[in-house]
């Protein structure tokens, strides 16, 4: 009888709970169980409607039953869950249940409490730092203790091998001189000399980007609170400042990911939007432009629009002849870029902007190698659109912006549709951090522009004239109108693939890091009138704002001996050391 009795009280209970549910009033949900709330902060991870609290206590409703045991506890907190359905009051139960073995409920809670506010627990008086201090000589390579591949150092090692019948045979040390490259003395990393491919993040964006990662979260977009305006604030004057850089107006920049979406955002939405009156359907760009704009244009074809790709001279520059002989009635957007990714030669952008405009043309210009390097102003050189990249100026990856001028106004096509972020141009919530890091970094740059090219260009002719010493080098590109930070130079009679990896000590390339994994020789250097063999014997030298004194001589040092390491390798060498010439010899074919 007592059994029946108990049974029939719980399917009572229940029932009224599940009454009481469907009425709305929350507080029955946990039947004999009462939250005190003492404090605002979350406990555990449990979602209860209003928000649970640090110092929480369950404690019984009612104090007929004898709850002193722990099994009497365990079975009263089991019976009172089983009439709630919301899984966090089962996660509940599962807690309550573990802590009612082995303490009182109220310890067991504190525990938790504390548990979970211990993150936020800080030292008083420590101040906050988001970068660790930099000591002078921590942010140098020690080219003193970088791997070196000396001639008479590979000469004395004794390299041996062993043949199928088991006798050792001794082999020349030079035979392996690309395994020995990969061996790093020290674990010291390699000395970085690519800065076209990308820059290192300067220490004070860094410091300028923290915040917006941990304090400052807010959506730039949100108007309705402070953590809101905040980042707007913040993404504004960086605006500001990248504006300040080219010489345009805050709203004339966009922001985007990058050039490579900068690029195709101007070429592509200038043609489609242009396009669809049917009257201007022909585009004017460069063979030595940047894949991206290439690969743009290649697409608009497919499309039914016609382009035309201009030769270069051989030192690498447009010929305004044949660009104003190249203009049609029907052109709408010539794309010439700034400078040159591979052989960093400076085209005439006023000269270019000027015919353009004469002929009322857009002019669109991939500035991505430019922009913090040599001094620009869109007005001057009557630039229409410009793409900008972040991390080619010492600021973050993944974000970039693209100039479009509004007096007169250019109409282009957005690429990306959504909420209309960007003057509807790019749709798509910003990255606060990545936008202050690129504004801090054009700051820098606008205020280090007359410094940093002065250095660099030291650097430069101490590198270039080293090299050029050498017997049967050339410079790519026109030695007068370069960027002194791109240096491209051709080393004959040898393999460009084989002297990086010779010179694993240094971080090179022979090209575009877009195009790094493909075997195929520079469409940049062939349009330049370059044969195979010189483009594929082609190497390319990035000189930033943190590369030393030490590392060009490093550099020079070991470039010096391993190109003469490897053109006594190869059998074209002796024939030119003795007086024959390569062009008078006929080859068999097998």
């Amino acid at each position: 009888m007592r059994h029946r009795r108990d049974r029939q009280n719980a399917g009572q209970r229940r029932a009224t709970a599940t009454e009481r549910t469907k009425r709305g009033e929350r507080s029955s949900l946990i039947g004999h169980m009462i939250i005190n709330r003492k404090d605002c902060r979350p406990a555990f991870g449990l979602s209860m409607g209003h928000g649970e609290c640090a110092k929480s206590e369950l404690r019984p409703a009612h104090r007929k039953g004898n709850f002193s045991s722990p099994t009497s506890r365990t079975t009263f907190f089991s019976r009172t869950m089983a009439t709630l359905a919301p899984s966090a009051i089962k996660q509940a139960s599962r807690l309550a249940s573990k802590s009612a073995l082995t303490a009182a409920p109220r310890h067991g809670l504190q525990q938790l409490s504390r548990v979970a506010s211990a993150p936020v627990q800080r030292t008083a008086g420590k101040k906050r730092s988001y970068v660790t201090e930099s000591k002078r000589d921590n942010a140098q390579v020690q080219t003193e203790t970088a791997i070196r591949l000396d001639r008479k150092e590979l000469e004395k090692s004794g390299l041996t091998i062993t043949s199928e019948n088991g006798s050792t045979e001794h082999v020349s040390p030079m035979a392996d001189v690309l395994k020995a490259a990969t061996i790093m003395d020290e674990g010291q990393r390699p000395i970085y000399m690519d800065m076209q491919a990308t820059t290192p993040l300067d220490p004070r964006v860094l410091d300028a980007m923290m915040p917006y990662y941990t304090g400052f979260y807010g959506n730039p977009h949100s108007r309705t609170h402070a953590y809101g305006w905040e980042s707007e604030k913040a993404v504004e004057d960086a605006r500001q400042h990248i504006a300040s850089l080219i010489g345009a107006d805050p709203k004339e920049i966009i922001f985007t990911s990058g050039a490579t979406e900068s690029n195709n955002m101007s070429i592509k939405g200038v043609a489609r939007f242009f396009g669809r009156s049917g009257k201007k359907k022909h585009i004017i760009t460069s063979q030595t432009e940047h894949k991206c704009v290439l690969d743009s244009c290649r697409h608009l074809q497919d499309e039914g629009f016609e382009v035309t790709y201009l030769p270069v001279e051989s030192s690498g520059l447009i010929n305004l002849d044949k660009l104003k002989a190249a203009i049609r009635p029907d052109t709408m957007l010539v794309s010439i870029m700034s400078v040159n990714n591979e052989i960093g030669v400076i085209q005439p952008i006023e000269e270019i902007g000027k015919i353009c405009r004469a002929n009322k043309v857009f002019f669109h210009t991939d500035a991505a190698q430019a922009v913090g390097k040599i001094s620009l102003d869109v007005n001057a050189m009557n630039i229409d659109l410009m793409s900008i990249s972040s991390h080619k100026i010492y600021g973050p990856k993944g974000i970039g912006a693209c100039y479009v001028r509004r007096r007169p106004r250019v109409r282009i096509d957005p690429i990306i549709s959504g909420g209309g972020q960007e003057r509807g141009l790019r749709s798509g919530t910003l990255a606060p951090a990545l936008v202050v890091g690129f504004g801090e970094a054009c700051r820098i740059a606008k205020e280090e522009m007359k410094y940093d090219s002065q250095r660099i260009k030291f650097l430069s002719d101490r590198l270039l004239n080293g090299l050029l010493s050498m017997e049967h080098t050339s410079q790519n590109g026109d030695p007068n109108h370069f960027y002194p930070g791109c240096v491209n130079v051709s080393f004959a009679y040898v393999e460009g693939e084989s002297l990086l990896m010779a010179l694993k000590d240094i971080a090179l390339s022979s090209g575009s890091a877009c195009t790094s994994a493909s075997l195929e020789p520079s469409y940049v250097l062939r349009a330049l009138g370059n044969s195979d063999e010189s483009a594929h014997s082609s190497i390319r030298f990035g000189i930033g704002r943190f590369t030393t004194e030490q590392e060009i001589d490093y550099v020079l040092k070991a470039v010096t001996e391993r190109v003469g390491f490897l053109r006594e390798l190869s059998p074209l060498w002796e024939l030119v050391q003795e007086g024959v010439d390569l062009n008078t010899i006929e080859w068999s074919q097998h």
